[in-house]
């Protein structure tokens, strides 16, 4: 008897004995298929292909193509695929212990627009060639697995806040990208919004959440680093900054006797900048959108709004950063005459990633002679809805240049065949 027959039939005396990890034996082993998911990764990008980059905004046509072909590439992969209420798909794989909670990877494929072609694809299509890996090689795991394709995550994370219960009826009325509603877009993918109630789970209702992403950054690329071990998501508050001063006539008004809206606005610019960066940190401030108004060149600005968005794994350290630009603000409007709103947008809390979960990430990369970081994601996913309900933890692969969100985002072969084969042996070291 060879190795490999030797392995699968100590499978069979494990899974007898009630063992608690039928997998290992083989684990050593197992490894995706690479031509297999290169080729999928290809055929996917094709979908709603333009010279502008890809174009699989959620609730298009080219998104419902898109999830056509992914729900091919589940069945292929021996999974039992169902479109759940909220529009999300789902395989499943039974386990060999009925008791145990399942196991859940994923991602999403739908794009920004102009998007690239690895930005949720990857951890999708990886995902899916994992279970592919383990039915070809005939390795049933003593957990239930799930691999989920998010929808709209690229809208904000719209199929995994329906999946904790977070998608509210305000949120199912704006409207996304797609010119469609929510609620329209979930019934387009042949979701129902009237029984999101269904798909809700429970904390604790799973056994482990697990997103391979390309980083989205240029951390591991210039590092030469192969594999991110993510430390937590990180929390993001937005406001809305009005700015009121007097518009007034540009060639009449002195100098000194101006309440300039603007100038005001580019004040407390300068001031974000220099208060996110005079603590040590990895935090990031940001103003990205700004309006002035009335918006004519002969005209002082009498009314500018602009965005405020802070990002740090800490929301201790996003409150402390909000207090001390508040305060410079109304420094600010005092000494230049005018006032200044904050107006609280959103607030998505950091998500912190689990250590055991870490820790199989870490061992399976480390089994592959990979070399690892930890590092946080500075980019919002699915897994921080996920964290809510089990242990949760990301896979980073690089992106060549840090580009992504663009037609020229990038990630090389052997890096995305590294992060699937991770992928893969952290769900077996879970379910050991």
């Amino acid at each position: 008897m060879n190795r490999r027959d030797f392995n699968f039939a100590m499978l069979g005396v494990l899974g007898a004995s009630g063992l608690r990890s039928p997998a290992r034996s083989v684990a050593a082993d197992v490894r995706v298929n690479r031509e297999r998911l290169l080729t999928n990764l290809r055929a996917l990008g094709a979908i709603g292909k333009t010279d502008a980059g890809a174009q699989r905004v959620a609730y298009t046509e080219a998104d419902r193509a898109a999830r056509a072909y992914a729900m091919d590439l589940m069945r292929a992969a021996r999974l039992d695929v169902e479109t759940d209420a909220a529009g999300n798909l789902i395989g499943r794989r039974a386990g060999s212990d009925a008791g145990l909670a399942p196991i859940v990877f994923g991602s999403h494929i739908d794009s920004v627009p102009n998007g690239g072609d690895y930005d949720g694809p990857v951890g999708s299509l990886s995902a899916i060639e994992a279970a592919h890996a383990l039915a070809e090689q005939g390795i049933r795991t003593r957990h239930p697995l799930e691999v989920v394709i998010f929808q709209n995550e690229e809208g904000g994370l719209i199929g995994s806040l329906a999946m904790v219960g977070a998608l509210t009826a305000e949120r199912l009325d704006a409207v996304s990208q797609s010119g469609k509603t929510i609620r329209e877009g979930i019934a387009f993918l042949g979701g129902d919004p009237d029984r999101l109630a269904s798909v809700t789970r429970a904390p604790g209702s799973i056994a482990a959440y697990v997103e391979l992403h390309i980083e989205q950054g240029g951390v591991l690329d210039h590092e030469g680093v192969q594999i991110g071990v993510v430390e937590g998501i990180v929390g993001i508050g937005w406001w809305e900054v009005t700015v009121e001063g007097a518009a007034n006539h540009a060639g009449t008004t002195p100098m000194d006797r101006r309440h300039d809206a603007l100038l005001s606005a580019a004040r407390l610019i300068q001031e974000v900048n220099r208060i996110v960066m005079s603590v040590p940190g990895r935090q990031v401030g940001t103003v990205g959108r700004i309006e002035a108004r009335p918006g004519a060149p002969n005209v002082i600005p009498g009314l500018v709004r602009l965005s405020l968005e802070l990002r740090d794994l800490d929301a201790t350290k996003i409150a402390t950063l909000y207090q001390r630009i508040e305060t410079a603000a109304h420094a600010i409007g005092r000494a230049d005459g005018t006032t200044f709103t904050f107006r609280r947008l959103s607030e998505n809390v950091p998500a912190l990633s689990d250590p055991a979960v870490r820790d199989a990430i870490r061992r399976a990369a480390h089994d592959l002679s990979l070399s690892t970081k930890n590092m946080p994601s500075g980019a919002g996913h699915d897994a921080q809805d996920m964290a809510r309900l089990g242990p949760m933890g990301m896979i980073f692969i690089p992106s060549v240049g840090g580009i992504s969100h663009s037609p020229r985002e990038l990630s090389r072969p052997d890096d995305i065949v590294n992060g699937a084969n991770v992928l893969l042996r952290s769900v077996l070291g879970l379910d050991g």
